[in-house]
């Protein structure tokens, strides 16, 4: 009795054990990729449409900050992200053990700075409140855009890992305040000025080639991923969402929609 009941709980085991390998695969013909709201979600909502027409059902998850979309990526509950860079992906991934991987470029969000009061960066004054994200990433790159427009000096090779406290130089003795990058459309009344991504810009009205009072070049290094759990880079669905992503016909949306305020990467 004790053989056939080591021998059924062997089954089990194995059974279970087959059962979890399948966990975390995928589908052949249905994806569910998570986004954050505005640009990203406009885009894949074409996405979605010309996937439909090619046998692919693309369920979008839209979320309204940065930290949630890899957790829900790494956790399951989604099979591709669409919404960030590498210097971020790379530090949620240090920072919290995620074990997911870019597979694709998408698009780059040249990011501005913006202001109700000032239209030149030249017209901030002695004291004034400039806003940057408070994540590491997107600060380091707000202070490396406030580097690039001539406010302040970083300390030499901190790049993008740059820290307001790398400000090696402030001739004008402006006040940093870092604040979540979603909240600061809401309150760039409440400073002189402030460095803004540009789906957080667009999702608040602003036009960011025509509102922002300095931009990134069109060729900004920070070009936007498609994120994968590392056990699913190489599924077949994955490479055909890729490749409708990156199709002449999405890359035509992205320029007639944003008219140079998105930049596709391919």
């Amino acid at each position: 009795m004790r053989k056939l009941l080591g021998l059924i709980g062997l089954v089990v085991l194995v059974v279970l054990a087959g059962c979890g390998s399948e966990a975390g695969a995928l589908s052949e013909d249905e994806v569910t990729v998570g986004v954050t709201a505005g640009p990203h979600e406009q885009i894949l909502e074409k996405v979605k449409e010309l996937a439909a027409d090619e046998g692919l059902t693309v369920n979008i998850e839209v979320f309204t900050e940065y930290v949630i979309p890899n957790t829900a990526l790494d956790e399951g509950e989604l099979d591709l992200n669409s919404y960030q860079h590498q210097p971020f992906l790379d530090n949620a991934k240090s920072d919290r053990g995620y074990e997911i991987e870019a597979v694709a470029t998408t698009v780059n969000f040249p990011m501005g700075i913006y202001s109700t009061g000032i239209s030149d960066v030249s017209e901030l004054e002695e004291g004034d409140s400039v806003a940057l994200p408070n994540d590491p990433t997107n600060g380091a790159r707000a202070l490396m855009l406030f580097e690039d427009a001539g406010l302040i000096t970083l300390k030499e090779g901190v790049g993008a890992e740059a820290m307001v406290i790398d400000i090696e130089e402030n001739p004008l003795n402006l006040e940093f305040i870092e604040l979540e990058a979603s909240q600061i459309p809401r309150q760039l009344e409440e400073v002189d000025a402030a460095a803004i991504n540009t789906n957080f810009a667009i999702e608040h009205g602003f036009v960011p080639t025509e509102d922002s009072i300095y931009i990134e070049p069109s060729d900004s290094p920070w070009v936007n991923l498609i994120v994968a759990r590392e056990e699913n880079v190489d599924a077949p669905v994955v490479e055909k969402f890729i490749n409708i992503y990156q199709s002449d016909e999405i890359k035509q949306f992205i320029e007639d929609t944003f008219e140079g305020s998105v930049v596709a990467s391919w």
